[in-house]
């Protein structure tokens, strides 16, 4: 975070807050030009600094955020946004009638993967979206505030509220404990307008390491792996046709497509700079980032949703 702060030409980087010593000495050493402290309201309330990141626990950025916004500041937070709707709601209406901006750290909406995904949904490659289908799973790291959905299924589902564009209509999820009283298997499953649908597994318990994604349309499929390092994306131009001879459901007729398969150029980039270097740009411009509060509240609303449906061992929750 503060190498790609202090790589940006407008961006003076005028401390650094920890709570832990053996990270604020890292800190000393590797940028002894920063002041470095362990009070964050020191930082909070400074009169000299414009704006405030908060990476730090989930049950922490209400109370930070807040105290941030309250003393005129911008606000750059990770994901998830806060640990309930509430919360976002209170930050988003703060920082409206102080005219800040609040940046939800969505960082992969800014890879070159999903830049490549949004143009070909945007340029009609895909076609009609069917599905979204993402496993993101590995060994660990444990958390001890969230289970895995609040850890992991961020990412998918600030993806999937960029490409489809819609609240989706229900949500379900089940999943199981085995560790440390929080959930570390989760499957979720969210239903979309017009017949979209996402699902995401998300896994601490993985004996491998997956980051794979599956997009099925009308016209067109791809499958993203983020563990390669060549040819992230795979377009394969299949898909299945129905057709009917009347109206009898035993005369569907089904024809398979299998064309040829390509992998776009993706362009090389630093999410998290480019990330940062937008959110400066709207911040010196007055915009309004596209991964603003309300795209942060969107996906805490579905981590609720989801939350609740895990409570009711599957149950779907309707928005």
């Amino acid at each position: 975070m503060v190498r790609n702060l202090r790589s940006l030409d407008s961006v003076e980087v005028a401390a650094i807050c920890d709570m832990s010593p053996g990270a604020l000495k890292r800190a000393q050493r590797a940028y002894p030009d920063v002041h470095v402290t362990s009070d964050a309201q020191e930082l909070l309330t400074s009169p000299t600094i414009d704006v405030i990141a908060v990476i730090t626990p989930v049950w922490t950025h209400f109370e930070l955020a807040k105290t941030a916004l309250l003393n005129g500041k911008h606000v750059f937070v990770e994901k998830p946004f806060t640990s309930n709707s509430k919360q976002a709601e209170e930050l988003i209406e703060l920082a409206t009638r102080k005219h800040l901006q609040i940046m939800v750290d969505h960082t992969f909406l800014f890879t070159g993967a999903v830049k490549k995904i949004q143009q070909l949904v945007d340029d009609g490659t895909l076609g009609k979206l069917y599905y979204y289908d993402s496993t993101r799973v590995n060994l660990g790291l444990f958390q001890h505030d969230v289970n895995v959905l609040w850890d992991l299924a961020p990412h998918d589902l600030s993806i999937v509220d960029f490409l489809i564009g819609e609240v989706p209509d229900a949500i379900v999820a089940t999943g199981e404990k085995h560790l440390n009283g929080l959930t570390d298997v989760a499957f979720m499953t969210a239903y979309f307008p017009d017949n979209v649908i996402a699902h995401i597994n998300v896994n601490w318990l993985s004996p491998v390491k997956v980051r794979t994604t599956l997009i099925g349309g009308e016209n067109k499929m791809l499958v993203w792996n983020d563990l390669e390092a060549d040819e992230k994306i795979k377009v394969y131009d299949r898909g299945v046709q129905m057709t009917s001879r009347d109206e009898g459901v035993y005369d569907l007729l089904v024809s398979y497509r299998s064309g040829d398969m390509w992998a776009p150029k993706i362009e090389a980039t630093e999410a998290l700079k480019a990330e940062l270097s937008y959110f400066v740009s709207c911040i010196e411009n007055g915009d309004t980032p596209f991964n603003d509060g309300l795209a942060g509240l969107r996906v805490v609303r579905m981590l609720e949703a989801a939350e609740e449906s895990l409570k009711r061992k599957g149950e779907a929750v309707y928005a």
